[in-house]
């Protein structure tokens, strides 16, 4: 029997210790989710709660995932020594759909806002989603600023949030959800904004915890039944909302969404629900405090806390030996185990007559990662705040304005005409000034309205054209429609 077979039968008859697959963490994730910031956060919320007195019903989170055109196959079963397995895919990479998200510690769930990677957004890109879905488009496909505040407006919507009956919504410091007009609309709305620290979501979001994760599972299951369903045809982002209508139901349930808020010690408020083992990755990795001054045991000791030695001075005719016994002796963890009259006989008449659990740290201190960089590169280092209040919003208002003085000036847009419009390598454009004029098949946009720069494709079947940016990329284009003939 191989070792490794041999230890999991052992294991598994002694029913004592498992094999398990550890969960990779970011050195991100690992520092930044510690005592103080996740203390700081649930201050920020009692203070929220005990201002608007929220309800279950009143407590919202809201978070992005991203789903993609190709799938992760499934597992299947197969005859006992085959070979080849094999499961099919609509491509080696594919494009990705932005979903948005809001529940509530109710167990509610709004239906979700997508965000396609398309110049324009058109209704019939959410056709089949869940009943009351919407979305927008940009050419990344991901969460902007201006998607958000057109998110809020379906959030005001479908909850009808007001002055008179507020909401909480939490949700993380991404730059897309700190824009000023957003948090003007919120103000205005009735929507008080509360945000995670910094890589602590995935501990305190209830949508990470709980939703998303199902969520995922069960979209990648419905491309799989759809792959084999649809023989020969490819999957691509109009068919993502069908997809998650299946899916979403089966994950955001009431209950899966009660447990996120529950977790989380969101609701019912419960700031002690992280116990010292949940912060045992951020101790080693933990950033000194410059605010106060290192000592291991007295004032008098070595204060650098990068230093070999942190041990009091010796005093004069005294070895290392004699004091660091001193120094253990006189820890009040062993001083009130060991009578009086033993505690000058050594180190090993102590560890047998100590009661207490003794720990090395007063004596030498467990190492600690050195202070950050200060880089210019990245943006502004964030924290958890309110950020309806009145200074948290000056301030971003005041970041904001310097962002934009220092940009530089966008250069001024003018339109082409057909004739010097530049065209896609194997396909050219509509340059026939007799036509009429063509408009994308995905975004409905007019050529002569095109900017400079723009590229257009021809589909091979309808010889219909779109703009580059709202196809596939693929070499040879065949638009949405004659794809499902």
């Amino acid at each position: 029997m191989a070792g490794k077979d041999w230890l999991t039968s052992f294991l598994q008859r002694n029913n004592t210790l498992s094999i398990r697959r550890p969960q990779a963490t970011s050195m991100s994730h690992s520092t930044s989710f510690n005592r103080t910031n996740v203390s700081s956060f649930f201050k920020n919320l009692q203070t929220v709660l005990a201002r608007y007195l929220f309800e279950a019903k009143d407590i919202w989170n809201v978070d992005e995932t991203g789903t993609t055109t190709v799938q992760v196959p499934g597992k299947i079963i197969a005859t006992k020594g085959k070979r080849q397995v094999g499961a099919v895919t609509s491509g080696e990479s594919g494009t990705l759909v932005t979903i948005a998200l809001a529940v509530n510690a109710q167990g509610n769930c709004i239906p979700p806002y997508f965000i396609f990677p398309r110049k324009k957004f058109q209704d019939h890109f959410v056709m089949s989603g869940p009943i009351g879905s919407t979305g927008s488009a940009n050419s990344s496909g991901w969460m902007h600023d201006v998607d958000f505040l057109s998110f809020l407006q379906h959030f005001v919507r479908h909850t009808r949030v007001n002055l008179e009956s507020k909401v909480l919504l939490l949700l993380d410091n991404h730059w897309s959800h700190l824009s000023v007009a957003a948090i003007d609309f919120c103000r205005s709305n009735g929507i008080v904004l509360l945000s995670f620290p910094p890589y602590c979501s995935h501990r305190l979001q209830p949508l990470d915890r709980s939703v998303f994760g199902p969520l995922k599972r069960y979209v990648n299951t419905a491309a799989d039944h759809w792959m084999r369903t649809h023989h020969g045809k490819m999957l691509t982002i109009y068919d993502i909302p069908n997809l998650v209508a299946k899916a979403l139901p089966r994950a955001a349930t009431p209950s899966n969404i009660r447990s996120g808020f529950v977790c989380t010690g969101i609701c019912p408020f419960n700031p002690d629900i992280f116990e010292e083992q949940d912060f045992s990755p951020s101790y080693v990795t933990n950033r000194p405090d410059p605010s106060q001054v290192p000592c291991a045991l007295t004032p008098h000791c070595n204060t650098d806390p990068y230093s070999q030695s942190l041990l009091p001075e010796y005093p004069a005719g005294s070895t290392r030996n004699t004091c660091l016994v001193s120094a253990i002796l006189d820890h009040p963890a062993v001083c009130s185990a060991v009578p009086p009259e033993e505690a000058g006989r050594g180190m090993l008449e102590v560890s047998h007559t100590s009661v207490q659990a003794f720990s090395p740290e007063p004596v030498r201190s467990f190492p600690k990662a050195g202070p950050r960089k200060d880089t210019k590169r990245g943006g502004k280092r964030r924290s958890t705040a309110i950020l309806t209040d009145s200074p948290v919003r000056a301030a971003l208002e005041e970041e904001q304005q310097k962002r934009i003085q220092k940009k530089p000036p966008a250069p001024k847009k003018r339109l082409l005409t057909p004739h010097t419009q530049n065209t896609a390598p194997t396909n050219t454009a509509p340059t026939d000034s007799s036509d009429k004029d063509e408009e994308c098949l995905v975004c409905k946009e007019t050529f002569s309205s095109s900017l400079p720069g723009e590229v257009w494709v021809q589909c091979l079947f309808c010889q219909l054209w779109s703009h580059k940016v709202c196809t596939e990329g693929a070499e040879h284009y065949i638009c949405h429609n004659c794809d499902h003939e």
